[in-house]
């Protein structure tokens, strides 16, 4: 297999929607999430995302990275105004119709009807979940972070819930995402299923880590 060497000024000549894949494409394998929301009516949306990440356990708080504001942004409106959303873990069983959450639908639309998922509640939380999901994460907006290089924006969230299957959850705390049926996305629109290689113990210092119980 032949090696290509792309340098600045290569990658900046490049069309835009190949760039748009070849750059999305190198940070590797990545999360694919439902963001779910809902306005200050009620109306809800679904949007794919491919940038959520853990930012700290205690407090437990995760972030995303959303578009610039050259473009209509339904879900960062939403979290403004009721100060609540969801990220719900995308399974096989979910496409094609996760993906299509990625479309530019009107406000009036709501992604779950246009796709066919299906929306459910907590008690005293505005924003809804994707019932299909098996794992289903609820925060509450903490802060936004502007990038000043691109125009886009950090979303903060802090973890008010979670709710997943038990027995995915492992004594020392470890969530299985596999025995889920997460999948990974890679690039704009390519999906994976994954399989777990090993779990090895905390690193030490000139001493060769254990395999962990396959669990």
């Amino acid at each position: 297999m032949s090696t290509q060497l792309f340098t600045g000024a290569d990658i900046a000549q490049l069309p835009s929607r190949y760039r748009a894949h070849f750059i999305n494409s190198l940070s590797g394998f990545k999360s694919a999430n439902l963001l779910a929301s809902a306005d200050a009516q009620g109306r809800t949306n679904l949007a794919m995302i491919s940038s959520a990440v853990h930012l700290g356990a205690d407090p437990a708080i995760m972030g995303y990275i959303t578009r610039p504001q050259t473009v209509t942004r339904h879900s960062v409106e939403n979290i403004i105004a009721t100060g609540v959303y969801t990220l719900n873990h995308v399974n096989s069983l979910m496409l094609p119709a996760a993906h299509q959450c990625a479309a530019k639908y009107p406000r009036e639309v709501s992604e779950f009807a246009a796709t066919g998922l299906s929306a459910g509640y907590l008690a005293d939380f505005a924003a809804p979940y994707v019932q299909q999901s098996a794992l289903n994460i609820g925060l509450r907006l903490l802060e936004i972070v502007p990038i000043k290089h691109n125009g886009t924006e950090l979303i903060i969230g802090q973890i008010e819930w979670v709710r997943l299957p038990a027995a995915v959850i492992a004594d020392d705390g470890y969530v299985a995402l596999e025995l889920l049926d997460t999948v990974a996305v890679s690039g704009l629109d390519g999906y994976h299923r994954t399989q777990r290689i090993a779990r090895y113990s905390y690193p030490e210092p000139n001493q060769q880590p254990d395999e962990l119980d396959s669990r």
